[in-house]
């Protein structure tokens, strides 16, 4: 039985430890594995139809926005994905749930946009590519992380995941000038030249150096007073 441990933002995770898992099937944020040759055919990614959205989560609040995508490719083989590349946008990082233009939303779109997070000065844009895809068997599950509970408790992966996948995805996920491979289940359709991909999941933002505010200290989580680590990521990508 194959279980996923993300490390997860996150797009998020202060990750998970999977009982019944072997150790070959236990995957979290690892180094950045080698991309070997795609073969097939490439598809353009259409960025008005693919996007990350992001969901960060302290125990007196929520936030949820997009990352939108503006460049990428897929590598289909038949019907089957052998390769993809994406680049988002973090300078244009949205925030759904503050009114735009709102004193609130530009203390936390400039606080998101600075070294304590995404340094986006530095590193404007998160890029995302796959080192391989894998069927998602009948008998493999989503196994959650268990988390400091509060009015505002992270989704899990379970929840984050599309409800009926069909392939593991694992990828070099680049952000703040560091890449760590991810790996999750994700649903894949490819038909008539088009291909269509959702997954969602968690992310450790501390992994790729998005630590501010993390939930290091017994201190900090008695006053409520820290950002959980795990950050939830949805990604819809559709490509032909």
């Amino acid at each position: 039985m194959k279980t996923i441990k993300q490390t997860g933002l996150v797009l998020a995770a202060a990750l998970m430890t999977f009982a019944c898992s072997k150790p070959s099937d236990t995957v979290e944020a690892t180094e950045a594995q080698e991309v070997t040759q795609s073969e097939g055919t490439t598809l353009t990614m259409n960025p008005s139809d693919s996007k990350i959205t992001w969901m960060g989560y302290k125990p007196t609040g929520q936030h949820i926005g997009v990352i939108p995508a503006t460049t990428g490719t897929v590598t289909v083989n038949g019907t089957e994905v052998t390769g993809g590349t994406f680049t988002f946008d973090i300078t244009a990082l949205e925030i759904h749930d503050l009114e735009a233009g709102s004193e609130d939303h530009g203390k936390l779109h400039g606080h998101l946009q600075s070294d304590d997070f995404f340094d986006a000065a530095n590193h404007p844009t998160a890029t995302f590519e796959i080192t391989s895809v894998e069927p998602f068997s009948a008998d493999d599950e989503v196994t959650n992380e268990e988390e400091f509970a509060s009015e505002n408790t992270p989704k899990s992966n379970s929840e984050l995941a599309p409800a009926t996948p069909n392939y593991w995805v694992s990828g070099n996920l680049t952000m703040r000038g560091t890449t760590k491979n991810i790996k999750f289940p994700a649903a894949i359709n490819v038909a008539n030249g088009v291909v269509t991909t959702k997954a969602g999941f968690n992310i450790d933002r501390t992994d790729w150096g998005l630590a501010y505010g993390d939930e290091a200290t017994v201190a900090d989580k008695a006053k409520d007073k820290f950002v959980y680590n795990n950050v939830g990521l949805v990604l819809d990508v559709k490509a032909n």
